[in-house]
């Protein structure tokens, strides 16, 4: 920069003289929306750069470009278009001169000689492209060195000077807001979640080896709900592990309930749920009588499977008691009397198969035996002593009589068993062991701030969604209690949110539920967090509810294409996240980023190292 521009420079880098740039063109898009594909931008910039060779390791794709335009007024404040790099690429004008139909012994001498060109700083012959479009903010400089954004297109000035926002600009922006409302600073900034509430680093500068911490609005992302989405392999439960890490630790008044139908965050909040200061719990499907029994009911990431600090620190969470197991709902006993209707209608629905009847003849003889040895009238409720000799001699009556196998009495016979498993979770309440719904729902208005409901089985966990979510909603509704807050967890969502015009019963009713409380809680302090691999059959409608959202690598074109729909972000943006690797991701916020619905390249903190660091102190 030179002469009026030095006082640029609070603004913007050239890296030292390297980026001399010009908005070249301002394309106007055919078409900006596409059911299949998505949404895109109504214009595309196209800036042409000097050629630098060390430019091209300097400049990423996400930085910003500013540019003059059409809103500048003489005097006072000067007004920028801010774009955003799609991509970029260096172009040699002798090589673009080539044809196809030219001497094929020609065009390779072209390509050879070029080779050793892209080593020189040669203006002359080579260009660096760079392909923007807009982020649809002003950066507008006034008197006194004041600058603020404000939102909307204005149309830059074609053939202006291009400058690239520096690091401090780009902190200030994403950073300044959250961490005045954090009440926290920038200055030292640090990967560890129990010093820094950072996320991460945003990708840009990082050739400059510059790393910009990147913060969010906890409240309002836990209020307004959010979403991960990445494909297998994504870094997707080390992220939802890693904000949930630095919500509980750096914000007050928020509870966390996880449904985690993968049984994988014991582990990756390990180190929370060991902490004394933190009151949590971990349900399981099963009672885990021992730690062993613990630690394997739950799911290790591949590098710590064999490392054996692991059940070191399962033991620290075991010994606290916070360590539990689900115990389905107690319905009412039935009675003698409503056992042997039951009994009498399966007889009528079996009136022409003789064999059948006798068997039923047997459960009746049984039971009246039973009875009269017990004193019991048909008033009484049926004993757990009945439901054991009932589960013991009803497959072998079955065999005994012939009971076809295939048959719907074969299967009432066999099924007995059930009955003895229903008095055993009715023991299991009775001594204190185990928690019913109820019960969780007791936790959730406690003093517990974290829970994980760490069960496998689709249909418990979802019956517990429905239980929760209406329970949790309606008694907020009834208070109009809007903290603590409480946030919402749904790992593997498409088991929770399907699409509720393509499943149907518990499946359905599920989906209804978590959409109801997406819909209806912010006004009550209830958050939801949506994590998924693939969102091509989620409902729609819970997704609209989202605030903020963070994706990475989704392969399949339809997943971006209703993301860039749902969420309107470009569709070119979308596609840059096929370059990720795990770890990197796309964020953008209406309401818990410094600028609403900017996306943001930023590369996540590692979950997995505060759990090595928490397993190295062990």
């Amino acid at each position: 920069m030179s002469g009026s521009e030095e006082e640029l420079r609070m603004y913007f880098t050239d890296f030292d003289g390297k980026f001399k740039a010009r908005l070249g063109r301002v394309i106007a898009a055919s078409e900006t929306s596409s059911e299949e594909f998505g949404t895109s931008s109504p214009y595309t910039f196209r800036v042409l750069a000097e050629y630098d060779r060390d430019l091209m390791r300097l400049i990423d794709s996400g930085m910003l470009l500013a540019v003059r335009n059409f809103k500048t007024r003489e005097a006072g404040e000067i007004r920028y278009t801010l774009m955003g790099i799609l991509r970029f690429w260096p172009e040699h004008f002798g090589l673009r001169g080539l044809k196809d139909y030219q001497y094929y012994p020609l065009q390779f001498e072209v390509i050879e000689q070029s080779v050793g060109d892209w080593e020189t700083s040669d203006k002359s012959t080579m260009v660096i492209q760079i392909s923007a479009i807009p982020i649809n903010y002003d950066l507008v400089i006034g008197e006194n060195e004041e600058f603020t954004y404000e939102r909307g297109f204005s149309y830059p000035v074609i053939g202006d000077r291009v400058y690239i926002l520096n690091k401090e600009m780009i902190k200030d922006m994403y950073n300044r807001r959250i961490l005045e409302e954090l009440d926290s600073s920038s200055e030292e900034t640090s990967n560890n979640a129990w010093k820094d509430p950072r996320l991460g680093i945003i990708k840009m500068f990082e050739a400059s080896a510059e790393d910009i911490p990147i913060y969010v609005d906890y409240d309002s992302l836990v209020r307004y709900h959010f979403g991960i989405f990445a494909f297998t392999g994504g870094g997707k439960s080390n992220m939802l592990s890693n904000i949930l890490r630095r919500l509980l630790i750096h914000t007050k008044e928020v509870k966390v309930i996880i449904f985690d139908i993968s049984c994988e965050y014991p582990f990756l909040l390990m180190d929370l749920f060991a902490n004394e200061k933190i009151p949590s719990k971990i349900i399981l499907e099963n009672k885990a009588d021992s730690v062993r029994e613990f630690y394997n009911s739950i799911v290790k990431p591949k590098l710590f499977e064999d490392n054996p600090k692991v059940i070191k620190g399962m033991e620290k969470i075991f010994a606290q008691n916070k360590v539990t197991h689900f115990v389905r709902e107690v319905i009412r006993i039935p009675t003698f009397s409503e056992f042997l209707d039951s009994v009498a209608a399966l007889k009528s629905d079996n009136q022409s198969k003789p064999n059948y009847l006798e068997a039923l003849n047997e459960i009746e003889v049984l039971t009246a035996r039973h009875m009269a040895a017990k004193g019991y009238l048909e008033s009484d409720e049926i004993d757990k002593e009945f439901a054991e000799a009932l589960a013991n001699a009803a497959p072998q009556i079955a065999t005994a009589y012939n009971v076809h196998e295939k048959s719907t009495l074969y299967g009432w016979f066999t099924s007995r068993q059930r009955m003895v498993r229903y008095f055993r979770e009715i023991e299991e309440l009775q001594s204190g062991e185990g928690l019913n719904s109820e019960a969780i729902k007791e936790l959730i208005e406690g003093e517990t701030q974290l829970i994980s409901i760490s069960i496998s089985d689709p249909q418990i966990i979802k019956g517990l969604v429905i239980d929760l979510t209406q329970e949790v909603l309606a008694q907020r509704k009834r208070e109009f209690k809007v903290k603590p807050y409480i946030l919402f967890v749904w790992d593997e969502a498409q088991e929770f949110a399907a699409n509720p015009g393509s499943v149907s019963g518990i499946d359905r009713q599920c989906s209804i539920e978590v959409e109801r409380l997406l819909r209806q809680g912010r006004k009550y302090g209830l958050g939801g967090c949506i994590a998924t691999q693939r969102i091509a059959h989620l409902n729609t409608s819970a997704l609209q509810q989202l605030h903020t959202y963070f994706v990475s690598t989704l392969p399949r074109p339809y997943d971006r294409g209703l993301i860039s729909n749902t969420f309107m972000i470009d569709k070119n943006i979308l596609e840059k996240t096929l370059e990720f690797t795990p770890g990197d991701w796309l964020l953008s916020s209406y309401i818990a980023t410094g600028l609403a619905n900017v996306p943001i390249y930023i590369r996540a903190d590692n979950a997995e190292e505060e759990i090595e660091k928490f397993l190295n102190k062990i």
